[in-house]
């Protein structure tokens, strides 16, 4: 699967799933948001994105990652407590990089990003357009592992094609 139909069919996910198309930055020419209520987790505030990345290296992916922390900010109220008395969202964040057999080295920047960070919750994917599979982050055996639980079940139903 090339770059386009792997994007258009994250974009047909995200409808079924309730994600609306939102304007960010530049850097990122599709967004989509929706902010749902969590079992584990209570509300939460999602923003995903799909990056070509065929010669993505480590380097550029914490970059990149790093980078949409900053839009999900933007899009996101991510302070304890809002003045209007409602819970404020936990963001999360997904940007997926889309490459043809991506080496270890990009897997591993991808593990070894700082998920949990200013508030926000990032989580780099790398979808492998030649094996068809997407790599996500593991769900850790103690602490965190809602936050991990709900990564790992949204990529299935968002980003796997």
């Amino acid at each position: 699967m090339d770059p386009p139909q792997y994007r258009d069919a994250v974009a047909a996910n995200r409808r079924r799933h309730g994600f609306e198309a939102v304007d960010g930055p530049a850097a990122f020419d599709r967004l989509w948001a929706t902010r749902e209520t969590d079992d584990t987790l209570g509300a939460v505030a999602v923003l995903a994105t799909v990056v070509a990345a065929p010669d993505t290296d480590p380097e550029t992916l914490v970059e990149t990652a790093a980078s949409f922390r900053d839009a999900l900010v933007e899009q996101t109220d991510p302070r304890p407590g809002r003045a209007d008395g409602g819970e404020s969202p936990t963001p999360i964040g997904y940007v997926t990089f889309v490459a043809p057999d991506p080496d270890a080295s990009l897997l591993n920047a991808m593990n070894g990003f700082t998920v949990a960070k200013r508030r926000t919750n990032v989580f780099p994917l790398v979808y492998d357009t030649e094996a068809e599979r997407i790599h996500r982050h593991e769900v850790p055996r103690l602490k965190g592992r809602g936050i991990y639980r709900r990564q790992a079940e949204d990529a299935e139903r968002l980003f796997e094609a």
